[in-house]
């Protein structure tokens, strides 16, 4: 797929399609044109688009986690293995023992390493684990 269509382009934005149109003929966003004069949004406009709109929409409180995840884990990480993608992390909490498979590049960017205080954060068979 080389473009969206209009109403498409809203409701992956969560916008109106007035809105899309609007954005399009300020030159927010890149049009294409598609068959006999029936106009599109290009698909690498609307992508940078969408993450450039994202930044800052929604800016949380100091120290809030942006997440849906409702069962918190605060504990300290006894064990990191790492391998050349993916993480094994492993939190004590309380006497719990929660073991996560997470990406190498999430373990650096956090800098999660043994001693270090998160909070493991459990959804349905996913954990999702974070840092204060």
């Amino acid at each position: 797929m080389s473009s969206y269509s209009i109403g498409q382009a809203a409701r992956l934005l969560g916008v109106s399609s007035e809105t899309v149109r609007r954005w399009a003929d300020s030159g927010r966003l890149r049009m294409v044109r598609e068959g006999p004069g029936n106009r599109a949004i290009d698909r690498v406009s609307l992508a940078a688009f969408a993450k450039e709109r994202a930044q800052g929409m929604h800016p949380l409180p100091e120290g809030a986690v942006a997440t849906s995840v409702r069962n918190a884990f605060p504990g300290i990480v006894t064990r990191v293995t790492l391998d050349d993608v993916a993480a094994q992390v492993e939190v004590q909490s309380g006497p719990h023992r929660i073991v996560s498979l997470v990406t190498r590049e999430s373990v650096e960017e956090l800098g999660i390493e043994v001693g270090v205080t998160v909070t493991a954060r459990v959804k349905s068979t996913n954990v999702h684990i974070d840092t204060p």
